[in-house]
C-alpha cells in the first residue's frame, strides 16, 4: 500500500505519558508533603494513580465521562484508596499536576529520529484525545510541531477516538483519502480499532509487548521498526 499520510497518537505513543507523570508525581509527593498525610510510599501512590487514571481515560475515550469528572476524580479516588480522608486531600494537587506534567519532555526512544525520517516521505499528522491546553504545551516543549501538517485535538473537535467523526474531521483537515492513510497508536480501542472501523489501516504501538489480539494486523514494539514498514 502506497501511503501518503501518517496519523500519530500523541500520549503513550510519542510523548511518554507514564514516564512524565511519574516524574511529576515524585515532585508533587515532596512539595505537598504526602508522607505527612499517611501516604508512606511515593511508588504506591504513583501505581494507584496510574491504575485509576487509565481506567478513567478509557471511560473518557468512549464518552462515558466528561473532562471535568476525570480531572476531579482521578486524584480524589487515589487519595481515598490510600486511606486519606476527603477533607485532608490537598486542594491544589490536581491544579499543580495539570500545570507541571505537560511541560515534561520525555519522549519514547527515537521519536525525533523516526519523525525526521518519515517527514521526508509522508505528510504527518496528530490525532489526540488529549485536552487542548495540555496537548499544545506538550507539542511545543518537545519541539514536535514542525513535523506535523495538521494537529487534531478531540476537545476542539467535540468527539474522541474511536468515534468515526474525529477520523472524518482529521482526514478532511489533511485533505486525504482513506486508502492513503495509516494510523499509529497505543490504544487498541481508540487508535487501532477506531481507525480500522473507520476504514483506514492501523499499526499498534505495543512497547510493553502485551499479547497481540488476532484482529490487530500489525504491531511494533519500538518506533524505529517503522523504518522497515514505511
Amino acid at each position: 500500500m502506497q501511503y501518503k499520510h501518517i496519523f500519530f497518537d500523541l500520549d503513550h505513543t510519542l510523548w511518554d505519558f507514564d514516564k512524565n507523570a511519574e516524574e511529576t508525581l515524585h515532585e508533587l509527593y515532596q512539595s505537598h508533603q504526602l508522607r505527612s498525610l499517611g501516604v508512606s510510599c511515593p511508588y504506591t501512590f504513583i501505581e494507584t494513580y496510574t491504575r485509576n487514571n487509565h481506567a478513567l481515560w478509557a471511560s473518557y475515550h468512549t464518552g462515558k465521562i466528561s473532562k471535568e469528572y476525570l480531572r476531579t476524580t482521578r486524584f480524589r479516588k487515589t487519595f481515598i484508596d490510600l486511606g486519606v480522608k476527603p477533607d485532608a486531600i490537598p486542594s491544589l494537587f490536581e491544579e499543580d499536576y495539570v500545570r507541571i506534567c505537560p511541560t515534561k519532555t520525555g519522549l519514547f526512544p527515537g521519536t525525533h529520529d523516526i519523525l525526521q525520517y518519515l517527514n521526508r516521505r509522508y505528510r504527518l499528522h496528530i490525532i489526540s484525545n488529549g485536552f487542548t491546553e495540555a496537548t499544545t504545551t506538550k507539542i511545543k516543549v518537545c519541539e514536535l510541531a514542525g513535523y506535523f501538517t495538521t494537529i487534531v485535538i478531540s476537545e476542539k473537535v467535540g468527539s474522541n477516538k474511536p468515534d468515526k467523526a474525529i477520523f472524518e474531521y482529521a482526514l478532511r483537515e489533511a485533505r486525504a483519502e482513506k486508502n492513503e492513510c495509516i494510523m499509529i497508536g497505543d490504544s487498541l480501542e481508540a487508535d487501532v480499532r477506531g481507525a480500522l472501523d473507520y476504514g483506514i489501516d492501523a499499526i499498534y504501538f505495543n512497547p510493553a509487548d502485551k499479547p497481540k489480539p488476532e484482529d490487530v494486523p500489525v504491531q511494533i514494539k519500538n518506533l524505529d521498526e517503522l523504518r522497515s514498514l514505511l
